[in-house]
Order: C-alpha cells, then sequence, then structure tokens
C-alpha cells in the first residue's frame, strides 16, 4: 500500500532545526496529515473498522503530544494549533 502523506514535506514545512525529524511539532503535523489522509478514506470505506480503530489511537496519540507541548511551552502549543487548523 502506497503511503499518500508525503513525509519529508511535512517534516520539512515543521522542523524546527536542521536535523529535526522528531520534535512535538513534527510528530503532530505527521499525525494530523495521517488523521486526515484516514477520515477521507473512512468517508468511502464506512465498514473498514480496522483502520477505525487505527484512527482513534492516532488521534488519541495527538492528544496526548498537544497536551504536553501545552504543559511545557505554551507558546508552541498555540502556535502550532494555529497552523494545523486544530480548535475551531
Amino acid at each position: 500500500m502506497a503511503e499518500a502523506v508525503d513525509k519529508n514535506k511535512v517534516i520539512e514545512e515543521y522542523k524546527v532545526h536542521d536535523k529535526d525529524t522528531g520534535s512535538c511539532e513534527v510528530q503532530i503535523a505527521l499525525l494530523t496529515a495521517r488523521v486526515t489522509h484516514l477520515t477521507n478514506h473512512l468517508r468511502t470505506h464506512r465498514k473498514d473498522f480496522h483502520s477505525r480503530r487505527g484512527l482513534i489511537a492516532m488521534t488519541s496519540r495527538r492528544r496526548k503530544l498537544l497536551n504536553y507541548l501545552k504543559r511545557t511551552q505554551l507558546d508552541k502549543y498555540n502556535e502550532i494549533i494555529g497552523r494545523l487548523g486544530l480548535r475551531r
């Protein structure tokens, strides 16, 4: 199965420094891209419950990372929320 999310593009956009691939911001952005892709997949394949379970796991992981970022660096949390369009 081909990956529809372009990881390198997301990492380039959200990285903190040159060799950054695993900071909270990058992880949250990658999870958001995967959640968006999987949500679109589930709109057409409504009975794909295995993918739905993965989606719930991804959103939980993103929620935990966002809580950590909010607890430690509130300004970065507000910035990433704004850039990704979360919390309308």
